[in-house]
Protein backbone atom coordinates (compact mmCIF):
# COMPACT_ATOMS: atom_id res chain seq x y z
CA UNK A 1 0.00 0.00 0.00
CA UNK A 2 1.68 3.14 -1.15
CA UNK A 3 2.03 6.52 1.41
CA UNK A 4 -1.48 8.71 0.98
CA UNK A 5 -3.16 10.67 3.47
CA UNK A 6 -2.62 9.99 6.99
CA UNK A 7 -6.60 8.31 6.53
CA UNK A 8 -8.50 5.35 7.42
CA UNK A 9 -10.56 3.72 4.66
CA UNK A 10 -13.44 1.23 6.37
CA UNK A 11 -13.91 -2.04 5.47
CA UNK A 12 -16.94 -2.16 7.08
CA UNK A 13 -19.93 -4.51 7.43
CA UNK A 14 -22.98 -6.23 9.77
CA UNK A 15 -21.37 -9.92 10.87
CA UNK A 16 -21.27 -12.36 8.03
CA UNK A 17 -22.22 -10.22 5.26
CA UNK A 18 -19.18 -10.88 3.27
CA UNK A 19 -16.37 -9.04 4.69
CA UNK A 20 -13.77 -11.96 4.61
CA UNK A 21 -14.40 -12.15 0.61
CA UNK A 22 -14.27 -8.32 0.43
CA UNK A 23 -11.32 -7.87 2.18
CA UNK A 24 -9.80 -11.19 0.37
CA UNK A 25 -10.59 -9.39 -3.26
CA UNK A 26 -8.93 -6.01 -1.64
CA UNK A 27 -5.89 -7.68 -0.54
CA UNK A 28 -5.19 -9.31 -3.67
CA UNK A 29 -5.35 -5.93 -5.63
CA UNK A 30 -3.67 -4.10 -2.96
CA UNK A 31 -0.55 -6.09 -1.76
CA UNK A 32 0.11 -8.66 -4.94
CA UNK A 33 2.12 -8.04 -8.55
CA UNK A 34 -0.54 -10.68 -10.24
CA UNK A 35 -3.87 -10.59 -8.19
CA UNK A 36 -3.41 -13.96 -6.55
CA UNK A 37 -4.98 -14.09 -3.62
CA UNK A 38 -2.35 -15.22 -0.67
CA UNK A 39 -4.31 -15.95 3.17
CA UNK A 40 -1.67 -14.03 4.80
CA UNK A 41 -2.14 -11.23 3.05
CA UNK A 42 -5.66 -10.51 4.77
CA UNK A 43 -3.76 -9.53 8.04
CA UNK A 44 -2.79 -6.15 5.99
CA UNK A 45 -6.68 -5.28 6.56
CA UNK A 46 -6.98 -5.84 10.40
CA UNK A 47 -9.82 -5.45 12.76
CA UNK A 48 -10.49 -2.45 14.69
CA UNK A 49 -11.07 -2.34 17.43
CA UNK A 50 -8.22 -5.21 18.49
CA UNK A 51 -5.63 -4.31 21.35
CA UNK A 52 -2.81 -3.14 19.91
CA UNK A 53 -3.94 -0.57 18.76
CA UNK A 54 -5.46 0.48 22.45
CA UNK A 55 -2.08 -0.04 24.07
CA UNK A 56 -1.28 3.13 25.98
CA UNK A 57 -4.86 3.75 26.28
CA UNK A 58 -7.05 0.73 28.11
CA UNK A 59 -7.01 -2.16 29.10
CA UNK A 60 -10.06 -2.57 29.03
CA UNK A 61 -11.82 -5.63 26.69
CA UNK A 62 -15.66 -5.97 27.52
CA UNK A 63 -16.56 -2.43 28.48
CA UNK A 64 -18.14 -1.04 25.34
CA UNK A 65 -18.51 2.37 27.38
CA UNK A 66 -15.10 2.38 28.31
CA UNK A 67 -13.67 1.25 25.06
CA UNK A 68 -15.58 4.28 22.92
CA UNK A 69 -14.09 6.57 25.03
CA UNK A 70 -10.34 5.73 22.97
CA UNK A 71 -12.00 4.88 20.04
CA UNK A 72 -10.66 8.52 18.48
CA UNK A 73 -7.35 8.52 19.83
CA UNK A 74 -6.48 4.93 19.13
CA UNK A 75 -7.48 5.92 15.32
CA UNK A 76 -5.13 9.39 15.53
CA UNK A 77 -2.45 6.77 16.82
CA UNK A 78 -2.67 4.64 13.78
CA UNK A 79 -2.56 7.64 11.36
CA UNK A 80 0.57 9.08 12.60
CA UNK A 81 2.03 6.86 10.16
CA UNK A 82 1.01 9.22 7.50
CA UNK A 83 -0.22 6.35 5.58
CA UNK A 84 -3.74 5.10 3.63
CA UNK A 85 -4.87 2.48 5.55
CA UNK A 86 -7.36 -0.21 5.18
CA UNK A 87 -9.58 -1.54 8.65
CA UNK A 88 -12.10 -3.90 8.76
CA UNK A 89 -15.04 -3.32 11.57
CA UNK A 90 -18.41 -4.86 12.27
CA UNK A 91 -18.71 -1.71 14.81
CA UNK A 92 -21.63 0.60 13.81
CA UNK A 93 -20.63 4.27 12.70
CA UNK A 94 -22.07 5.32 16.23
CA UNK A 95 -21.63 7.08 19.22
CA UNK A 96 -21.86 6.16 22.49
CA UNK A 97 -21.91 8.66 25.91
CA UNK A 98 -20.69 11.49 22.89
CA UNK A 99 -18.00 9.17 22.02
CA UNK A 100 -17.85 8.86 18.41
CA UNK A 101 -16.76 5.70 16.19
CA UNK A 102 -14.65 7.99 14.14
CA UNK A 103 -14.69 11.45 12.40
CA UNK A 104 -13.63 13.20 9.13
CA UNK A 105 -9.71 13.72 10.83
CA UNK A 106 -9.29 10.18 10.76
CA UNK A 107 -11.41 8.87 8.35
CA UNK A 108 -11.31 9.47 4.69
CA UNK A 109 -13.75 6.75 3.06
CA UNK A 110 -15.29 3.55 3.90
CA UNK A 111 -16.91 0.45 1.75
CA UNK A 112 -19.47 -0.87 3.27
CA UNK A 113 -20.81 -4.61 1.93
CA UNK A 114 -24.48 -5.63 2.44
CA UNK A 115 -26.06 -8.74 2.44
CA UNK A 116 -29.99 -9.85 2.78
CA UNK A 117 -30.56 -10.21 6.41
CA UNK A 118 -32.45 -13.72 5.74
CA UNK A 119 -29.18 -15.14 4.77
CA UNK A 120 -27.29 -13.36 7.22
CA UNK A 121 -29.24 -15.04 10.07
CA UNK A 122 -28.60 -18.35 8.74
CA UNK A 123 -25.14 -17.82 8.31
CA UNK A 124 -24.59 -15.58 11.71
CA UNK A 125 -26.58 -18.71 13.55
CA UNK A 126 -23.73 -21.45 12.67
CA UNK A 127 -20.96 -18.85 13.47
CA UNK A 128 -22.10 -17.61 17.00
CA UNK A 129 -23.17 -21.57 17.61
CA UNK A 130 -26.67 -19.40 18.84
CA UNK A 131 -29.94 -20.41 18.01
CA UNK A 132 -32.32 -19.00 15.49
CA UNK A 133 -34.10 -16.95 17.91
CA UNK A 134 -31.57 -15.41 19.63
CA UNK A 135 -30.10 -14.82 16.38
CA UNK A 136 -32.62 -12.61 15.26
CA UNK A 137 -33.07 -11.06 18.39
CA UNK A 138 -29.47 -9.93 18.15
CA UNK A 139 -30.44 -8.56 14.71
CA UNK A 140 -33.25 -7.01 15.98
CA UNK A 141 -31.55 -5.25 18.93
CA UNK A 142 -30.46 -1.25 18.69
CA UNK A 143 -27.45 -2.17 21.47
CA UNK A 144 -26.20 -4.79 20.41
CA UNK A 145 -22.78 -5.39 21.02
CA UNK A 146 -20.42 -9.05 20.69
CA UNK A 147 -17.91 -9.73 23.10
CA UNK A 148 -14.21 -10.68 21.91
CA UNK A 149 -14.36 -14.85 21.12
CA UNK A 150 -12.56 -17.12 23.85
CA UNK A 151 -9.87 -18.26 20.99
CA UNK A 152 -9.12 -14.35 19.90
CA UNK A 153 -7.10 -12.78 22.73
CA UNK A 154 -6.76 -9.70 20.40
CA UNK A 155 -10.46 -8.76 20.17
CA UNK A 156 -12.65 -6.00 21.77
CA UNK A 157 -15.79 -5.33 22.73
CA UNK A 158 -17.38 -4.52 19.32
CA UNK A 159 -20.60 -2.41 19.34
CA UNK A 160 -22.99 -3.64 16.29
CA UNK A 161 -26.65 -2.21 16.68
CA UNK A 162 -29.23 -3.90 14.88
CA UNK A 163 -28.79 -4.86 11.23
CA UNK A 164 -30.63 -1.69 9.51
CA UNK A 165 -28.94 0.25 12.30
CA UNK A 166 -25.53 -0.91 11.16
CA UNK A 167 -25.82 -0.76 7.58
CA UNK A 168 -27.77 3.13 8.04
CA UNK A 169 -24.72 4.30 9.90
CA UNK A 170 -22.56 3.88 7.51
CA UNK A 171 -24.52 4.86 3.97
CA UNK A 172 -25.13 7.84 5.79
CA UNK A 173 -22.05 9.06 6.62
CA UNK A 174 -22.28 11.57 4.36
CA UNK A 175 -19.44 11.12 1.83
CA UNK A 176 -16.54 8.63 0.07
CA UNK A 177 -18.82 5.72 0.57
CA UNK A 178 -19.18 2.97 -1.53
CA UNK A 179 -21.99 0.17 -1.16
CA UNK A 180 -21.92 -3.46 -2.19
CA UNK A 181 -23.96 -6.06 -2.02
CA UNK A 182 -22.88 -9.47 -1.09
CA UNK A 183 -25.47 -10.87 -4.14
CA UNK A 184 -23.70 -8.87 -6.50
CA UNK A 185 -20.29 -10.10 -5.82
CA UNK A 186 -21.18 -13.82 -6.16
CA UNK A 187 -23.03 -13.52 -9.08
CA UNK A 188 -20.80 -10.50 -11.22
CA UNK A 189 -17.25 -10.65 -9.25
CA UNK A 190 -15.69 -8.71 -11.91
CA UNK A 191 -17.94 -5.64 -12.39
CA UNK A 192 -18.13 -5.09 -9.02
CA UNK A 193 -14.02 -5.34 -8.51
CA UNK A 194 -14.21 -2.93 -11.40
CA UNK A 195 -16.34 -0.69 -8.94
CA UNK A 196 -14.00 -1.26 -6.44
CA UNK A 197 -11.15 -0.21 -8.61
CA UNK A 198 -12.38 2.74 -9.40
CA UNK A 199 -13.34 4.23 -5.79
CA UNK A 200 -9.79 3.15 -4.78
CA UNK A 201 -8.24 5.14 -7.29
CA UNK A 202 -10.01 8.52 -6.36
CA UNK A 203 -6.86 8.14 -3.27
CA UNK A 204 -4.04 5.83 -4.52
CA UNK A 205 -2.73 4.67 -8.12
CA UNK A 206 -3.89 1.34 -8.41
CA UNK A 207 -1.63 -1.26 -11.17
CA UNK A 208 -4.11 -3.19 -12.67
CA UNK A 209 -4.29 -5.05 -15.60
CA UNK A 210 -6.58 -7.89 -17.11
CA UNK A 211 -4.16 -10.70 -15.90
CA UNK A 212 -4.95 -9.24 -12.15
CA UNK A 213 -8.52 -9.49 -12.26
CA UNK A 214 -8.50 -12.77 -13.70
CA UNK A 215 -6.59 -14.10 -10.95
CA UNK A 216 -7.96 -12.14 -8.59
CA UNK A 217 -11.36 -13.34 -9.58
CA UNK A 218 -10.61 -16.79 -9.31
CA UNK A 219 -8.27 -17.10 -6.42
CA UNK A 220 -11.02 -15.67 -4.06
CA UNK A 221 -13.84 -17.82 -5.34
CA UNK A 222 -15.42 -19.66 -2.29
CA UNK A 223 -14.40 -23.00 -3.19
CA UNK A 224 -10.86 -21.50 -3.11
CA UNK A 225 -11.31 -20.02 0.09
CA UNK A 226 -13.00 -22.93 1.68
CA UNK A 227 -10.16 -25.16 0.42
CA UNK A 228 -7.24 -23.00 2.54
CA UNK A 229 -9.55 -23.34 5.66
CA UNK A 230 -9.82 -27.36 4.88
CA UNK A 231 -6.07 -27.21 4.54
CA UNK A 232 -5.90 -25.32 7.91
CA UNK A 233 -4.62 -22.15 6.13
CA UNK A 234 -7.63 -19.91 7.44
CA UNK A 235 -7.16 -18.29 11.38
CA UNK A 236 -10.61 -16.83 11.62
CA UNK A 237 -12.92 -19.58 12.64
CA UNK A 238 -14.71 -19.06 16.01
CA UNK A 239 -14.96 -21.90 18.49
CA UNK A 240 -18.41 -23.13 19.46
CA UNK A 241 -19.78 -23.80 23.35
CA UNK A 242 -18.62 -27.29 23.21
CA UNK A 243 -14.91 -26.01 22.57
CA UNK A 244 -15.10 -26.99 18.54
CA UNK A 245 -13.84 -25.22 15.65
CA UNK A 246 -16.80 -24.00 13.85
CA UNK A 247 -16.54 -23.84 10.15
CA UNK A 248 -16.57 -20.47 8.27
CA UNK A 249 -17.09 -21.00 4.84
CA UNK A 250 -20.14 -22.94 4.36
CA UNK A 251 -22.32 -22.22 1.20
CA UNK A 252 -21.54 -18.93 0.28
CA UNK A 253 -24.61 -18.43 -1.72
CA UNK A 254 -26.99 -16.26 -1.83
CA UNK A 255 -31.32 -17.39 -1.33
CA UNK A 256 -30.27 -19.98 1.12
CA UNK A 257 -32.57 -18.69 3.93
CA UNK A 258 -35.58 -19.87 1.44
CA UNK A 259 -35.24 -23.73 2.29
CA UNK A 260 -34.47 -23.30 5.67
CA UNK A 261 -36.47 -20.05 7.24
CA UNK A 262 -40.67 -20.79 7.78
CA UNK A 263 -42.46 -17.89 6.29
CA UNK A 264 -43.38 -16.31 9.76
CA UNK A 265 -39.54 -16.29 10.62
CA UNK A 266 -38.73 -14.85 7.12
CA UNK A 267 -41.65 -12.57 7.28
CA UNK A 268 -40.93 -11.25 10.53
CA UNK A 269 -37.48 -10.14 9.22
CA UNK A 270 -38.95 -8.80 6.45
CA UNK A 271 -41.41 -6.70 8.45
CA UNK A 272 -38.27 -5.36 10.77
CA UNK A 273 -36.44 -4.32 8.16
CA UNK A 274 -38.60 -3.74 5.43
CA UNK A 275 -37.30 0.28 4.21
CA UNK A 276 -33.75 -1.14 3.98
CA UNK A 277 -34.73 -4.33 2.10
CA UNK A 278 -37.26 -2.45 -0.06
CA UNK A 279 -34.28 0.53 -0.99
CA UNK A 280 -31.83 -2.99 -1.61
CA UNK A 281 -34.37 -4.62 -4.06
CA UNK A 282 -35.16 -7.96 -1.40
CA UNK A 283 -38.19 -7.65 -1.36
Amino acid sequence: MSDGDQMIIWVASYPKSGNTLLRAILSSLLASEDGTFDNNKLSLIPNFPQIRFFEDLTDERTNIKEVSQFWIRAQDKINKNKKLRFLKTHNANSCINKNYFTNSENTIGAIYIVRDPRDVLISAAKHYDLTIKKTIELMFDEYAHTLPRKNFEHEMVTFLGSWSYNYNSWINMGHNTLLLKYEDLISDKEKEIFKIIKFINRFISLKINKKKIRNCIKTTSFKNMANKEEEGLFKENAISQNNEKIKFFNKGSSGAWQDILDNTLAQKIESKFKKEMKKLNYI
